[in-house]
């Protein structure tokens, strides 16, 4: 019996982990900087075009309104998703179509458990 427990258990993370992430990719989609700083670690790896630096999670929050206040969303496309062999990260790509450019955008996590924390950010004009 605990070995059936067991299993249904571990095979539902994969889903866990998918429905963080697509809710990550949602509100990127959106602009929704609020709903991706609920994410971030305590400190974050934010690049946003030329400008890099690792802010804390309120500073790191605020630059990344300020990048969707500049360039507003029409559109997010996941491109590729995948998982670390020991299952401790994760990390996400996709394209965002905004008014004025379109970025590619990369994301890492890391995992503990069901939670998920970013601990990085980019976004590169294409």
């Amino acid at each position: 019996m605990k070995t059936i427990i067991f299993c249904l258990l571990a095979g539902s993370m994969p889903i866990l982990s998918g429905l963080n992430v697509a809710e990550i990719t949602r509100a990127i989609s959106r602009g929704d900087a609020e709903k991706i700083s609920a994410y971030f670690d305590e400190s974050v790896e934010l690049a946003i075009l030329n400008d890099e630096d690792v802010y804390s999670r309120t500073e790191a929050s605020n630059k990344l309104k300020g990048f969707f206040d500049k360039y507003p969303p029409r559109g997010y496309s996941q491109v590729h998703r995948g998982t670390s062999k020991s299952k401790d990260s994760v990390y996400c790509i996709g394209n965002l179509v905004t008014e004025k450019a379109v970025f590619r955008v990369y994301i890492y996590m890391r995992v503990n458990g069901e939670q998920h924390r970013i601990q990085e950010v980019r976004f590169d004009k294409e």
